[in-house]
C-alpha cells in the first residue's frame, strides 16, 4: 500500500525559539493555506482550538535503533509511540493551536511548536474530540 500526503499549506512564524510541545507554547504565527482550499476554512473562527497535522520535514531519517528514545524531559527511555519525538517511522506531527484571527487563506494562531516553513497536511476541529470525550 502506498500512502501519499500533499501539503495544504505551510506554517509561518518569526520565532526562532520554539517550545518542545504545543501545550507549553505561546508562540504566535500564521497557517498559510493554499488558496485552492480556501472554502474549507469557512467555519474556522477566532478563539476556537484546532488540530494541525504536519510533517516533521527537517527531522533525521528514522532507524529501528531509535524505537526506544530518551526524551529530554523524562528520566527514563520510552518507546517512540509513547513520545512526541519528531523522529518517527512516519514523520507526522499534530499540535493543538488557538485561532486568533482568520484572514482569507491565513489563520493567525497561538501555541506553535512548528518551525517556519513546516508543511501542513490537514486541519481538524478540536471540538470533535471534546464531543467524543463527553460520550465516554
Amino acid at each position: 500500500m502506498k500512502i501519499e500526503f500533499h501539503p495544504i499549506g505551510v506554517v509561518r512564524t518569526e520565532s526562532r525559539t520554539l517550545p518542545r510541545h504545543w501545550s507549553v507554547s505561546d508562540v504566535e504565527g500564521w497557517l498559510e493555506i493554499d488558496p485552492a482550499y480556501a472554502p474549507g476554512l469557512k467555519d474556522i473562527v477566532p478563539e476556537e482550538r484546532i488540530l494541525v497535522f504536519f510533517i516533521f520535514h527537517q527531522s533525521p531519517p528514522f532507524t529501528k535503533d531509535i524505537l526506544i528514545q530518551k526524551p529530554p524531559h523524562r528520566n527514563a527511555p520510552r518507546g517512540v509511540f509513547s513520545t512526541c519525538s519528531p523522529v518517527r517511522p512516519n514523520p507526522l506531527g499534530m499540535s493543538v493551536v488557538q485561532v486568533l484571527a482568520v484572514d482569507g487563506c491565513r489563520i493567525r494562531v497561538r501555541g506553535l511548536d512548528m518551525r517556519d516553513g513546516t508543511p501542513i497536511v490537514d486541519i481538524k476541529p478540536l471540538s470533535g474530540l471534546q464531543v467524543l470525550d463527553q460520550q465516554t
